[in-house]
């Protein structure tokens, strides 16, 4: 006879629940009803315009990295989330005339970057004053430390998946006196550096949210959407079993295989 684990059944069950929820929110509501929820607005975001019209008083340029991670391995989300907040920042340069250069470390990542900066000057009508030698190709994306010092950035936005380099990075944007406004999500190792040297940052989630503030995208908005549904649903989980353990009623501790 085959002996059943509660816990482990519940769990399932409870896992299946939540892709449910996400899966129908993103596919219905996103793709096809085309829903767009509202997104907070984070503190990094209005940093962004301040910090690039810092760029312009100062007549200095602005660097962007959109991390060390490739599009074909597991920090790919955090890299096309970068690249996404990357097409918010160069229209914003772009529009007020603020040089932006752009370091990147992986070929596949590279040829998005020079393109979403190309379509940023042909957008606002300035497709002559696009430089392609300000999109660098850095296989070791350390050596960009150098050229933030010599180019004198007035900001070093750091958004991708990242490692060891950030805090090169962070560090060379210190000297020169740059904003360091940073967001990652994938290597929450590097997080404690991003909190201590960066001005701003964006934590976790909080990275995501932004890409999807930027991009308004219904897919976008109602996975993050979705994402809020599930946590109300563990928190609310989480206060009832422990009202009800408080009171001598173990119900759902039992369900989901306590003691």
């Amino acid at each position: 006879m085959i002996a059943f684990d509660t816990g482990k059944e519940v769990m399932l069950v409870m896992s299946i629940i939540f892709i449910g929820i996400l899966l129908y929110m993103m596919i219905v509501e996103g793709e096809q009803r085309k829903k767009v929820y509202n997104i907070r607005r984070l503190a990094p975001m209005d940093a962004i315009e301040e910090v690039i019209g810092r760029g312009v008083e100062m007549n200095r340029p602005i660097h962007f990295c959109p991390g060390t991670g490739a599009l074909n391995r597991l920090e790919a989300t955090s890299t096309l989330a970068g690249l996404t907040l990357l097409t918010y920042i160069a229209g914003i340069a772009v529009k007020v005339g603020c040089r932006i250069i752009v370091t990147v470390s992986k070929a596949d990542v590279y040829t998005l970057a020079l393109e979403i900066v190309r379509t940023a000057f042909r957008l606002e009508g300035k497709e002559e004053e696009f430089v392609e030698e300000d999109i660098m190709f850095m296989p070791q994306q350390k050596s960009a430390a150098g050229m933030l010092q010599r180019e004198n950035v007035a900001a070093n936005f750091l958004m991708g998946a990242w490692w060891h380099e950030s805090l090169v990075m962070m560090e060379a944007g210190s000297r020169v006196g740059a904003m360091n406004v940073c967001g990652a999500a994938y290597t929450l190792g590097q997080l404690p550096w991003f909190v201590a040297c960066s001005d701003y940052v964006l934590i976790g989630e909080e990275f995501y949210a932004a890409s999807a503030y930027v991009s308004r995208d219904p897919a976008e908005t109602c996975l993050i959407a979705g994402q809020d549904y599930v946590k109300f649903i563990c928190l609310g989980l989480i206060a009832l079993g422990s009202i009800l353990a408080t009171m001598g009623i173990p119900v759902l501790t039992k369900l989901f295989g306590g003691g």
